[in-house]
């Protein structure tokens, strides 16, 4: 397992983010606007109250563009990581990078409104 309390593993974890922003396609790249990633520690007791989970990789917090009206201006929304969760389940750096990436990708979802149910169906039922 990898230490969560390694120095360096907030610059690791915002390259991951960084290389999977990159890899994202323009059309979806371009719709994300004023959306900030940030890295916390762990969830908080609320945030995990607020949407039933009793873990968390991360979490999209705002408006999702799907619920803006024409005539609305653009909420700010946040997409946090959570480091410590992260990193626990992930035993090697690879394993954090595909477990970062995929949680930055579900989390960007979430800003174009698709749901965790819907997110569920497209992959196919897996987990």
């Amino acid at each position: 397992m990898l230490p969560a309390d390694t120095p360096d593993i907030d610059l690791e974890i915002e390259e991951f983010v960084i290389d999977a922003l990159e890899r994202l396609p323009q059309p979806f790249a371009a719709q994300l606007g004023s959306v900030a990633i940030v890295i916390e520690d762990e969830p908080t007791p609320a945030q995990l109250a607020a949407v039933g989970a009793r873990g968390l990789f991360g979490l999209y917090q705002g408006i999702p563009r799907t619920r803006l009206s024409a005539d609305a201006a653009p909420a700010p929304s946040k997409i946090t990581l959570f480091r410590g969760p992260l990193v626990r389940a992930s035993g090697s750096r690879e394993a954090l990078a595909a477990r970062v990436t995929d949680t930055v990708y579900h989390e960007i979802a979430h800003h174009f409104g698709i749901s965790d149910a819907r997110l569920h169906e497209l992959k196919g039922g897996a987990h």
